[in-house]
């Protein structure tokens, strides 16, 4: 059987101003009306728009939404999305008996005449699913990557309508979801690297499994929550500032993570150039760190997620493997601030490992150069040597003698040090033993990680833990 031919921008708005109980209002600043305009092009729109405005001129915006930061950002979209919503409601109450209203609103930044900016804005829609339900909420930001402002504005044209009909006929799934929002947009257009969702008929999304796809699916290649689960955009949350961060499985959490945590953050903090009041801790998850027999599980994903955000962790995921990579990501969004890179001494020989570059013309030097060029500095975290008992850091590090000086380049100049205030009674836990302890119902793993670590492990039943598996100690007086 064939597959169902997809319906056009236009098709889909026009299946939207068929249906008589769905109406609501278009408010758009920024790269024009071109939401709107789609729908009005279709025929049939005064059976959906209420109406449709866009207050451009600062004074106005602030007149109608209030003040406001910035114009371009999450805090202006979600002031438009309440007041358009509230206005459908109070002033058209009796229509609320036969309708579905929607208050669709963006906020966004265009490709200016000079070409010098970057296009970004943010996107939002407030819907009921059904008459006389409470109404649900979609919020995203979006990078627009076409080169031209009317090709932009093209592009969020038909990510608008894509929006809209896809919160009304295509929310079965997360992965269908996201399909249908992209339809005819390929990154190479539109980047989305945030997306959250609220309301009791999407309740069943849960916004970090949402995050995750976004990596997976390619729509972008880092996004991030926090110890709430509260999906956050990159660059809004990371804007300038000195951010410390810590690359692993976390499958789980155990002492020797909180101990590099603890010992990495005190040196980090002492640098001069650091701010500890405009500072982020971010544990970050690469896809293929996620990855197990070639694929990705989403409940091991939330056991991780479940057990990072329960010790107030901030989560980053990406699709950056390589280290050089995700510094200069960061560095984008930092301004040139602090980066503090919190690594075991085995990621480190990674690093110096010269076939890890392969893919770059310039190889080992190219990736240093774009990668650790920036104001970075990486806290090295010893290891246990099991065959002889030593300890394994930067004073007996094993590096090809061709790359000894740039090592001591990287240390003269302050771009790397050892972690000294290290717990060596802990340098012999590895996360996979205290993972195969809990699969096999061993019950000393609960010694190799924090209290707090065991506890969340216990009560949401992570990483496949169950009670009647092991068994249980005699209470003695």
């Amino acid at each position: 059987m064939s597959k169902q031919r997809r319906l056009t921008t236009e098709e889909k708005a026009l299946e939207i101003n068929l249906k008589q109980d769905i109406y609501g209002s278009f408010a758009e600043i920024g790269a024009g009306q071109e939401v709107a305009a789609n729908f009005f092009k279709a025929g049939g729109s005064s059976g959906t728009i209420a109406y449709t405005h866009s207050a451009y001129d600062m004074k106005v915006s602030d007149s109608m939404y209030g003040k406001c930061s910035r114009y371009v950002c999450e805090e202006r979209l979600l002031q438009m999305l309440e007041k358009e919503y509230a206005t459908l409601e109070t002033t058209l109450h009796e229509r609320a008996k036969e309708s579905r209203f929607f208050a669709f609103a963006n906020t966004v930044e265009s490709l200016n005449y000079h070409k010098t900016n970057q296009g970004q804005g943010w996107i939002g829609l407030k819907f009921q699913d059904a008459i006389g339900q409470a109404p649900n909420e979609i919020v995203m930001h979006i990078k627009m990557h076409d080169t031209s402002n009317k090709r932009q504005q093209e592009a969020l044209g038909i990510l608008g309508v894509n929006l809209l009909h896809a919160a009304y006929f295509e929310h079965a799934s997360i992965e269908a979801f996201l399909d249908a929002l992209t339809y005819r947009l390929p990154r190479s257009r539109v980047e989305i690297d945030m997306l959250r969702v609220s309301g009791a008929d999407l309740q069943y999304l849960d916004n970090r499994i949402i995050a995750l796809k976004l990596v997976k699916m390619g729509l972008t290649d880092a996004t991030m929550f926090d110890q709430s689960g509260q999906v956050l955009q990159p660059t809004t949350a990371l804007y300038k500032k000195n951010v410390l961060l810590m690359r692993g499985r976390f499958r789980p959490m155990t002492k020797v993570h909180v101990n590099m945590i603890e010992a990495g953050t005190k040196l980090y903090l002492d640098e001069e150039d650091v701010d500890e009041k405009n500072t982020a801790l971010v544990l970050e998850l690469t896809l293929k760190d996620l990855t197990a027999d070639g694929k990705i599980s989403d409940t091991d994903f939330i056991d991780r997620a479940e057990l990072l955000c329960s010790m107030g962790y901030t989560v980053m995921i990406s699709n950056y493997l390589k280290h050089y990579k995700m510094i200069e990501y960061l560095s984008l969004i930092t301004k040139n601030k602090k980066i503090g890179v919190l690594l075991g001494i085995y990621n480190l020989q990674n690093i110096f490992d010269e076939k890890y570059y392969n893919t770059l013309n310039g190889g080992l030097l190219e990736a240093f150069g774009r990668g650790f060029g920036h104001n970075i500095k990486m806290y090295v975290y010893p290891a246990l040597n099991v065959e002889t008992g030593d300890i394994y850091d930067l004073e007996n590090f094993e590096i090809p003698p061709h790359l000894e000086g740039l090592l001591e380049y990287m240390l003269k100049t302050n771009k790397i040090a050892s972690i000294e205030e290290f717990d060596k009674k802990l340098l012999h836990i590895l996360s996979d033993d205290v993972l195969s302890k809990i699969h096999s119902g061993v019950s000393n793993w609960e010694e190799d990680v924090p209290e707090s670590v065991m506890k969340a492990i216990k009560f949401y039943q992570l990483f496949g833990f169950r009670e009647e598996k092991f068994t249980k100690p005699s209470i003695e007086a």
